[in-house]
């Protein structure tokens, strides 16, 4: 059988155990990747491991410290406690105050995953205090921690960016980082205000933490204000001085250590290291297809559904219903965007730029959906008083119904008005 053939038959099965068991993908990746080109193609181990990305890895290592450090010494508890007690007591203000607090955060850093997990439980305790639906809050703060993935010192822009780099399309980090924030808050607001945020703005709601007097005792100290400190200097670094974030990052992690603000645990071991080798092992078996000429294979197969007009609202809903089920970062772009322009060319010429937007909205709007990631650790984070099974089949029509609405944004923004 052709190695092209097996190679896109690996990445099939990674795609389809990536949501159907508990693997990490990115063990499966490599494993499969072995099998392929040295069990079957004859190729070195060495030529295999050349897909490994070293410089991606690094990149995600010192960007995911720095903020565990962040979280473990209290600093991003007491930006999020201020920013509740910002909102006055208004309840309708307290979903859209997660919305902003989880967007920004995510942009400087941390990465929606890791904010849909640091905010997600603080926003549902408030939620169940102040009597919000537990489904208009997961709409806020999981849109909100999706809107600012792709930002350029992000580990998911991170990883867009080197893949849209690798396709061709260098100086369009900010581009595509909007694109995906815009999308993110259309959809959000638009369901917040579908679904009821109207109604609780004619509510109010007291802190029960500042009503016990406990605003000292979440005060900003030494700690926290270094800490903030070394965040804000890294992203003036990385704009205005456009140094590697992830080693400049990693110096910021070495720094709060050496002055002993890291919170007193180990915050190596309490990284996220599954999604950083999810990452990084299906990039060795894209690497692979590559190799292989599976890349080009793969190409032919989405060009046959697809016409000139209609490829944008194509891969939007394909990529965002497979996104549904699998990890946008790292399985669905890794596997799409190196695609793109062999697709536009195949498809005479259609506008390369536009398909890749298209890939990263679709596969981004749908992960609000249960079965993904953010979408789970709001479930998890639910209050108790909670119906979990219709909150649970809420968040699934809601991410299935956003392969709609990305496919049919796609087209008129990335098709029809480009």
């Amino acid at each position: 059988m052709n190695l092209a053939v097996i190679s896109v038959g690996a990445l099939v099965v990674t795609i389809v155990l990536s949501f159907t068991t508990k693997v990490n993908v990115g063990v499966l990746a490599i494993a499969l990747a072995w099998v392929v080109g040295v069990l079957i193609g004859g190729m070195s181990f060495a030529d295999v491991a050349a897909g490994f990305p070293a410089q991606l890895f690094l990149m995600l290592t010192g960007v995911t410290l720095l903020f565990t450090q962040a979280q473990a010494n209290g600093t991003l508890d007491r930006i999020a406690y201020y920013a509740v007690r910002s909102c006055r007591g208004n309840v309708g203000l307290i979903p859209i105050m997660f919305f902003f607090l989880a967007a920004g955060l995510a942009s400087i850093g941390p990465g929606s995953i890791a904010m849909a997990a640091l905010i997600g439980p603080m926003a549902m305790k408030v939620a169940g205090r102040a009597g919000i639906s537990a489904f208009l809050m997961t709409i806020m703060v999981g849109n909100g921690a999706n809107a600012g993935s792709l930002s350029p010192i992000a580990p998911t822009g991170i990883i867009v960016s080197g893949l849209m780099a690798k396709a061709g399309f260098t100086g369009v980090e900010w581009p595509t980082y909007f694109s995906v924030l815009l999308g993110h808050a259309g959809v959000a607001f638009a369901g917040y205000f579908l679904f009821g945020g109207l109604r609780l703005f004619r509510r109010s709601y007291r802190d029960p933490a500042a009503s016990a007097g406990d605003q000292p005792a979440m005060a900003f100290e030494r700690q926290h204000l270094l800490t903030m400190g070394v965040i804000g200097a890294l992203i003036l670094a990385v704009i205005l001085f456009k140094i590697n974030v992830g080693m400049g990052a990693m110096a910021g992690a070495v720094l709060l250590a050496a002055l002993r603000l890291d919170g007193g645990s180990d915050p190596i071991r309490q990284m996220p290291w599954g999604p950083i080798l999810m990452v990084s092992g299906v990039t060795v078996l894209i690497a692979l297809l590559e190799k292989t000429q599976g890349m080009d294979l793969f190409t032919s197969m989405l060009a046959r559904f697809s016409t000139r007009e209609t490829v944008t609202a194509t891969v939007a809903f394909v990529t965002g219903l497979i996104s549904v089920y699998s990890s946008t970062s790292g399985v669905v772009l890794p596997a799409f965007l190196p695609t793109v322009p062999g697709l536009a060319a195949q498809l005479g010429g259609a506008d390369a730029l536009g398909i890749a937007w298209s890939m990263c909205v679709g596969a981004h709007l749908v992960d609000i959906s249960p079965l993904s990631t953010t979408g789970a650790l709001c479930i998890a984070s639910a209050p108790a008083h909670e119906d979990y099974r219709a909150l649970f089949n809420k968040l699934l029509a809601w991410g299935l119904s956003m392969t709609v609405v990305a496919a049919a944004a796609c087209w008129v923004v990335f098709g029809l008005l480009r």
